[in-house]
């Protein structure tokens, strides 16, 4: 069985950049993921950009280069992967970290879908964007319905309903009108959320005013049929027709090692225990990286700040090893 100094779940930037941090210093690692290298990067809409500039995405002082001022997604996958090439990190991609144990103080067993492993510190930065945020209503498993959207191409002349009112609903509605689908977004806010890029903001109310996407504010989703989406605007009903569904209402974090290491956090908002200074949690040898630290508020912390945890955690990990 493998002895590492760290086990990092999630390969994700930050679960990257601290993988960094522990080859620099000297210490064994091992970066684990249940997908391919930056996963959340892979599943957001594929012609997306980013808000910021590239060289805020960038780990391990390695330059991001971009052909415009925000880099893409495409760039963002690109660079990820340049950079574990080049510096040759240790990452075992399709192998889900399916249960850890404490056997005693800084001393831990990772099982995975297809090995075992010892740890003396375990770093948790797996993110948010594989747990929705679930509505809890009827048809919500249909097969017509999804919690993540890619390109529009699947839905020329189909009436396709977006759920949701921040950037990614905004930029799949403007993507699926250009793409000649038939777009209604549905909000329980009474207007787009204040956070929308400000590229986004003017071209989807523009839309909106135009008639072009059309949309239904201060509503709630009651249902979801075969055939429709059915709503409650101000308490009165409405039926929209739905072939396709997306429910872009967000993500959180998961709390799975959470419960498996007695990790404490708060039950309302999902907020991990820790300190803000080394990230690590109740569980002595138990870390956080990135947006994990946020619970429900992921939009708290984001590639931008969370790239940078991971360097604190590991000189927090190699001051006491």
């Amino acid at each position: 069985m493998e002895e590492l100094d760290i086990a990092i779940i999630g390969a994700g930037p930050t679960g990257l950049a601290t993988a960094i941090e522990a080859q620099r210093r000297g210490l064994t690692y091992r970066v684990f993921d249940k997908g391919c290298i930056t996963n959340s990067i892979l599943g957001f809409p594929t012609h997306m950009v980013f808000f910021t500039t590239p060289e805020l995405l960038e780990i391990g002082g390695l330059p991001l280069t971009s052909d415009r001022e925000k880099p893409t997604r495409n760039e963002a996958l690109k660079y990820y992967r340049k950079v574990v090439g080049s510096v040759g990190l240790r990452v075992n991609q399709y192998e889900e970290v399916e249960q850890i144990a404490s056997t005693e103080v800084h001393r831990f067993r990772v099982e995975t879908s297809r090995d075992q492993y010892m740890a003396k510190n375990i770093v948790i930065a797996t993110g948010y964007y594989d747990n929705p945020n679930i509505l809890g209503i009827p048809g919500e498993d249909l097969p017509h319905v999804s919690h993540y959207y890619t390109e529009p191409y699947s839905f020329f002349d189909r009436d396709v309903v977006i759920v949701g009112g921040r950037n990614s609903a905004a930029e799949a509605s403007l993507d699926l009108f250009r793409g000649g689908a038939r777009v209604t977004l549905v909000h329980r806010g009474a207007e787009m959320g204040s956070t929308l890029k400000y590229w986004v903001r003017p071209d989807i109310e523009n839309r909106i005013k135009a008639g072009e996407v059309k949309a239904f504010f201060n509503s709630l989703v009651k249902e979801i049929t075969s055939s429709s989406v059915e709503i409650l605007q101000s308490g009165t009903p409405h039926s929209i027709p739905a072939q396709q569904v997306f429910l872009l209402t967000g993500y959180r974090s998961s709390t799975k090692f959470f419960h498996q290491l007695g990790v404490t956090y708060d039950a309302e908002t999902l907020r991990p225990q820790h300190s803000t200074e080394t990230y690590e949690t109740n569980v002595p040898g138990v870390y956080l990286a990135g947006s994990v630290t946020g619970g429900k508020f992921n939009a708290e912390v984001f590639i931008e700040n969370g790239r940078f945890h991971g360097e604190r955690v590991v000189k927090a990990i190699a001051s006491v090893s």
